[in-house]
């Protein structure tokens, strides 16, 4: 078989690429080693954000797109995406001060586009008792703004589907095996049930996520390892102790951490840790949960948390190499070619669950010389997405 683009992974990068490229008239297959969002793109926050905390680090393209993809999603995707009205308290104590917090929500609604989704507002004094079981004693001010919360699994689910629906093929459970770069195409190895195959394609793209490094050591001739490392996000699922959203100021090491309730659930992350094992053995450590624990109860003190009804998961982001913490470190993709002329293999690193459509179609250009012109089948921008169940 023949295909423009052969797609290895099913998390969300790789359902928008597949989505973006059926639509723009190309023939795609899709090959997923387990079941789609089984990696990072179901063990995220479940926001679909523009990035509040990315003002710090001056990353306003990524704020500005993140908050435009949020805003066409919530009109896509009415079932899967919906706007929470988060609080960010802000105590004598902390480093961020009320003026700053201020700056940034005006910053951040001025990159919204000022629309109605981007209000934000200090809550009176008067409305502090109604954040129940928050932290009163030097509590200087309470914002509250909005952001869009999804299930991650799901969305990622939808977008595979609205692929499949334009022409896209998908191979599950199927193995990447090895790729065979030549002058015109690619030569795809893959195992599934039924034994060993293999396929041609005029360019591969690497969206296996933590084990993008894995892929592109099984392409011949051997392409350089890309220079970045995983990073362990963790979250715990707690009984619903809460029923409000909190974007709050771990006292540890002054990151954000949101206190979210989910699915019947409350979700407390994220962490951020170096991890230098393979991706298989990411979980969450007792200190990332005792360190997500302890910024709980310093907002919530009077919870009681039984430890026998503390879930948790870890998910993996790629990130550039550097001596920088992690929590520091740029958060736009990361894009690699073998050939900037004519690309046989693109691998798509790293990128935002918020922003998975913009970067497919950053993508799609990064590979167009390798493409033919075909008639386009549809717009990802008007695609309206469906709940699969």
């Amino acid at each position: 078989m023949k295909y423009d683009l052969v797609v290895i992974g099913a998390g969300i990068q790789g359902a928008g690429v597949a989505q973006a490229a059926a639509a723009a008239g190309y023939s795609v297959l899709v090959l997923e080693q387990t079941a789609p969002a089984a990696g990072t793109s179901s063990k995220s926050s479940k926001l679909i954000h523009g990035g509040l905390r990315y003002l710090e680090s001056a990353q306003f393209g990524l704020v500005r797109e993140s908050l435009r993809e949020r805003e066409l999603l919530l009109k896509l995707a009415p079932d899967l995406v919906k706007l929470q009205p988060l609080h960010i308290p802000i105590y004598e104590h902390s480093v961020r001060s009320v003026f700053t917090i201020r700056a940034g929500l005006s910053l951040y609604s001025l990159l919204a586009g000022l629309n109605h989704h981007s209000r934000f507002r200090q809550l009176p004094r008067r409305e502090w008792d109604q954040l129940k079981g928050l932290r009163q004693d030097g509590l200087k001010a309470v914002f509250r703004y909005y952001e869009a919360q999804t299930d991650d699994a799901a969305l990622t689910r939808a977008v595979l589907q609205s692929a499949v629906t334009l022409g896209a093929e998908l191979q599950m459970p199927a193995r990447f095996i090895a790729a065979h770069r030549n002058g015109q195409r690619c030569r795809v190895e893959y195992e599934d049930a039924r034994g060993s195959h293999a396929v041609s394609c005029r360019v591969l793209v690497n969206c296996a996520g933590p084990w993008v490094s894995q892929v592109l050591a099984g392409v011949d001739p051997a392409l350089s390892a890309p220079g970045v490392e995983l990073v362990q996000g963790s979250h715990l699922l707690l009984p619903p102790l809460l029923d409000q959203y909190f974007y709050l100021e771990a006292p540890a090491d002054k990151r954000a951490v949101f206190v979210l309730p989910w699915e019947g659930k409350l979700l407390v992350g994220t962490t951020e840790k170096i991890h230098q094992d393979i991706p298989e053995k990411s979980h969450c450590s007792q200190e990332e949960q005792d360190y997500l624990l302890a910024t709980l109860r310093h907002y919530f003190p009077h919870l009681h948390i039984d430890p026998q009804q503390v879930e948790s998961f870890a998910g993996l982001r790629v990130l550039p190499r550097s001596d920088q913490q992690a929590f520091s470190r740029p958060r736009e993709v990361m894009f690699e070619v073998d050939d900037p002329l004519r690309p046989r293999v693109l691998s798509i690193m790293g990128g935002k669950l918020t922003t998975y459509r913009a970067t497919a179609q950053m993508a799609l250009a990064r590979i167009k010389p390798s493409l033919p012109a075909k008639d386009k089948r549809a717009d990802t921008a008007h695609l309206p997405l469906i709940p699969v169940h």
